[in-house]
């Protein structure tokens, strides 16, 4: 349409109940756009009223919403723009219609697992992955299955299609899945990554080895050499990842590792609380503690309260943080000294870049690693002695 064309459609009432109509031209392209005061409505607009609005097909503007890259950057942008105005939200089975996907992200948790749901790193994680879907119009499907059947259920996952796309937790050493989906040929992304192969496929992760190589030269050059481990079992490809940084960092240090200063179980306040206790009433305990969750940390800090010594000055404690909502470390100063990265930052990454994958199949398989900073608290302190 002409600007003229324009100009005289307004005229002639054939744009309604609009305060401004704001009228250019650029390389002979006319663009127009509406004022954000329209005229009040009681319920957000559906797809077929913001289609009819912008004078659109609804295949058009699904597709513009969902990203798709055929759709004109001017026309995406003019449809974004429309449905901020008019507070359009997308319907996930008027989605699934338009485009012919489910609008919906598959969770698959093993039963031997089960435990996953209870534990706050995954509720925090889900809480960032659901503000991705909602703000993409897509559903999550949360779905426990017995460890035997995991295989079956992926398959019959691709068989019905009731989901677009897979996020897979914990992934494992050698883990076997990552095969398997490639094979059925599910839009997949992992929450972290797995030893021992090609990173040929997509995740989002945090250099653990790394981070936990800095903490233990942390502790090191506070003059510590008995650093305890607190891990996560060790099949868990996160915990394997930690322990070679804190090995590596002993070994370079030139310090010997000491088997009984390790570790692992579940990452709770129980395992810090009775691990702590255990190592601090031996002969020669260790000065300093490094613990994969700031939940075992917390059982540590116990531990050391409850034999009159003080955290920082006594013994040290370094944890990772993964900053979770109901649990903060410290208020305007972080209690712990730690390797800091959100979970509930990680679980809308994920989220975004499946969605990104299911939208143009042909984009490159993302492999993101997030910061883990080292951020110092009160709870380090030069070896005593």
């Amino acid at each position: 349409m002409s600007c003229c064309n324009a100009a005289k459609t307004y005229l002639e009432g054939g744009l309604p109940n609009r305060d401004v109509l704001r009228l250019g031209c650029e390389k002979s392209k006319a663009l127009w756009t509406l004022d954000a005061k329209a005229q009040p409505r009681d319920t957000p607009m559906n797809l077929k009223e913001l289609s009819e609005h912008l004078n659109l097909s609804q295949t058009t503007v699904s597709r513009a919403l969902n990203g798709y890259p055929e759709v004109r950057e001017a026309t995406r942008r003019r449809v974004l723009e429309a449905a901020r105005q008019f507070n359009y939200s997308p319907n996930a089975r008027a989605k699934g219609l338009a485009t012919g996907r489910a609008m919906s992200i598959g969770h698959v948790i093993p039963l031997s697992n089960k435990h996953e749901i209870l534990n706050p790193l995954f509720g925090d994680f889900i809480t960032g992955a659901s503000e991705a879907y909602a703000t993409g119009g897509y559903e999550l499907v949360l779905t426990l299955v017995p460890d035997d059947e995991e295989a079956a259920h992926y398959h019959n996952i691709r068989a019905r299609g009731n989901v677009d796309g897979i996020i897979l937790h914990g992934p494992r050493v050698n883990d076997p899945r990552i095969d398997l989906l490639d094979r059925i040929g599910v839009p997949f992304l992992v929450h972290g990554r797995v030893f021992g192969r090609a990173e040929d496929y997509a995740f989002v992760d945090i250099d653990n080895e790394s981070a936990f190589l800095r903490a233990t030269r942390h502790l090191i050059a506070l003059g510590h050499r008995r650093i305890a481990l607190l891990n996560a079992v060790e099949t868990m490809d996160f915990a394997y990842r930690r322990r070679r940084g804190y090995e590596a960092a002993l070994r370079e240090a030139g310090i010997g590792i000491d088997r009984a200063l390790i570790e692992v179980g579940g990452m709770t306040e129980s395992l810090g609380m009775r691990a702590a206790s255990e190592m601090l009433d031996r002969p020669n305990p260790p000065t300093a503690f490094l613990c994969s969750s700031i939940v075992i940390a917390f059982g540590v800090e116990r531990a050391i309260l409850r034999r009159g010594l003080a955290m920082g000055e006594d013994i040290s404690v370094v944890t990772h943080d993964d900053v979770l909502s109901y649990l903060p470390n410290g208020t305007s100063e972080p209690l712990f000294t730690a390797t800091r990265s959100s979970i509930r930052e990680a679980g809308r990454t994920c989220a975004q870049e499946l969605m990104a994958m299911i939208a143009d199949p042909g984009k490159p398989r993302p492999g993101i690693m997030l910061d883990a900073d080292l951020i110092l608290g009160r709870s380090t302190g030069r070896a005593p002695g």
